[in-house]
């Protein structure tokens, strides 16, 4: 005959409540992660990014070639030359990489495999297959620049002629 202390359970009713109690306890934190897990699984997880459209300022207080002071924020470069004023987007056409300007060559020179662009966009060495995009860029009420990046220009397509690609400065 087994006794009772050769068993696996407890010995009296305050172990038992305590075994019983603690697995309860485990049982309700387990299902409070899952459940959290859940709850946290049906909010989507959101990306702010900058706006479509935004303003650059002015066509005069603009100064003659590359500005890059919204290639980190928008992914623009707005350039002043020959009398125009257009937008071209920072991301190089062959793989996405982000050309950086050479103020020195005057031309964009990607880091990633030695694609190049002239001021204007086009491209004259590297495996970039096609010039690099614009975009819409027109003046606002007020006199100011703005440009909309949901509308998009390409020069292989005979687009940078449309009277939304540029405006005259």
């Amino acid at each position: 005959m087994s006794s009772r202390s050769e068993t696996n359970f407890p010995s009296n009713r305050r172990e038992f409540l305590s075994f019983l109690s603690v697995g309860w306890l485990a049982l309700t934190l387990a299902a409070g992660g899952v459940l959290s897990l859940i709850f946290r699984y049906t909010f989507p997880n959101v990306n702010f990014e900058p706006e479509l459209e935004f303003s650059v300022g002015r066509p005069e207080n603009l100064s003659p070639g590359v500005n890059e002071t919204w290639k980190n924020t928008h992914g623009v470069w707005v350039v002043k030359q020959d009398g125009v004023v257009y937008a071209l987007s920072t991301i190089c056409t062959h793989l996405g990489c982000i050309p950086n300007w050479t103020p020195s060559s005057l031309t964009f020179e990607c880091p990633c495999h030695g694609s190049g662009y002239y001021t204007s966009g086009i491209n004259f060495k590297g495996p970039a297959p096609r010039p690099l995009e614009r975009y819409e860029v027109r003046l606002s009420p007020t006199g100011e620049i703005t440009v909309n990046k949901g509308r998009v220009f390409r020069q292989e397509k005979g687009q940078w002629g449309h009277p939304s690609s540029f405006i005259e400065a």
